[in-house]
């Protein structure tokens, strides 16, 4: 398996690859890979001859206070997870070279980007949707495959490369869970045992909505209030939100009616920050 660290090394890579007439599958990640992250570059390895896997700790989808500086960070691992995922290439840029001197050039995906996670996290998405056309850019693949679990995230990226026409085919597989439901996240390792256990309760809101609305619920205000009992339970920090959302549009709704539903949340337990969703199609 090769690690590059150049833009101009990747795309002279990826340009003779695309010439030989091979298909290239890229997933991108920040790093400190996990059995999420895995599933994503199996899932991808079924639909290319090449497998590139970007680790980039972004630093412009970071705000000054948070976790930058402490974002977990094991590239041996990585590449070691990544080869035996069956990836071909790891991409491992610094941050020099992704943003040199100067640099002033930024993707903004309005609207949709400045709602729940957008809303807590001001400028967030103008970094991912930045990155994300360079990552594109860097490696010119014919696919490209997100996780289901930064729902926000992979609808950003869908209509950026539909608006700008980028000719990448975005596939997003499903959330990967621990036996009891939580979301793998590399984020989960800032959990104390106690924060741990209590964070159970996210998937078990879902399931719970879930539930009402297949038995015919379909209140938004009865099914938060059904969800927020189940939430407050675990004792945490904070909610940030429960929000339900149109799948097509990404826009909060009010009653919930066919094609389907949404259902994202994020949740504080300690000084973690933790988000879920589940996608409900009736």
């Amino acid at each position: 398996m090769k690690v590059i660290t150049s833009v101009s090394a990747m795309q002279a890579e990826a340009e003779s690859l695309r010439r030989a007439g091979k298909r290239i599958a890229v997933v991108p990640t920040m790093g400190y890979l996990h059995r999420g992250h895995t599933s994503l570059i199996e899932d991808a390895r079924k639909r290319a001859d090449v497998v590139v896997v970007t680790v980039f700790v972004n630093p412009t989808q970071f705000a000054p206070h948070e976790d930058y500086a402490r974002y977990p960070r094991d590239f041996d691992r990585d590449r070691r997870l990544s080869e035996e995922a069956g990836a071909d290439i790891v991409f491992h840029p610094e941050v020099g070279e992704m943003y040199p001197e100067g640099y002033q050039t930024f993707v903004e995906v309005s609207s949709v980007s400045e709602i729940l996670e957008g809303a807590v996290r001001p400028a967030h998405f103008r970094g991912v949707a930045t990155v994300v056309a360079k990552l594109f850019l860097a490696t010119k693949p014919h696919v490209a495959v997100f996780g289901q679990k930064d729902a926000q995230q992979a609808f950003i990226v869908r209509r950026m490369v539909r608006d700008l026409n980028i000719d990448v085919e975005i596939i997003v597989a499903p959330i990967v869970r621990e036996d009891d439901g939580l979301a793998l996240s590399s984020r989960n390792v800032y959990l104390t045992p106690s924060e741990r256990q209590r964070a159970t309760v996210l998937f078990r809101s879902l399931r719970r909505a879930e539930e009402r609305i297949r038995a015919g619920d379909r209140s938004v205000g009865s099914v938060r209030r059904e969800m927020m009992k189940i939430l407050q339970s675990g004792e945490p920090t904070g909610v940030d939100y429960v929000a339900f959302v149109a799948p097509a549009t990404f826009q909060e709704i009010q009653k919930i009616e066919p094609p389907g539903v949404l259902i994202a949340l994020a949740v504080r337990f300690g000084t973690t920050r933790l988000i879920d969703n589940t996608l409900i199609q009736l």
